[in-house]
């Protein structure tokens, strides 16, 4: 999943990054989470996000997305879940 923060959004993720954290941290407990992290604007300030997490298919990782505090609040003004094949590292 990418996501675009909408402007003005430090208040938005400050106040949701516990939840936002909580179901990531689910995620990766249940070892499907391969990268997540903000992405950063030319001051280091977060602008967006990238997760890169396995789903069974694209419904449930566009699922997954829904739930996601950051969607659902309004953190992010847009999100975008696309599948991808691994090339590198090999498995």
């Amino acid at each position: 999943m990418i996501g675009h923060d909408v402007s003005e959004s430090a208040e938005l993720r400050k106040r949701y990054r516990p939840a936002h954290l909580e179901g990531i941290e689910g995620l990766e407990a249940a070892g499907r989470i391969h990268f997540a992290g903000p992405m950063l604007d030319a001051e280091g300030q977060p602008l967006g996000s990238i997760i890169l997490f396995e789903a069974r298919d694209l419904e449930d990782a566009r699922g997954i997305a829904a739930r996601d505090p950051y969607v659902c609040e309004g953190v992010f003004e847009r999100h975008e879940v696309r599948e991808v094949r691994q090339v590198l590292p090999r498995t």
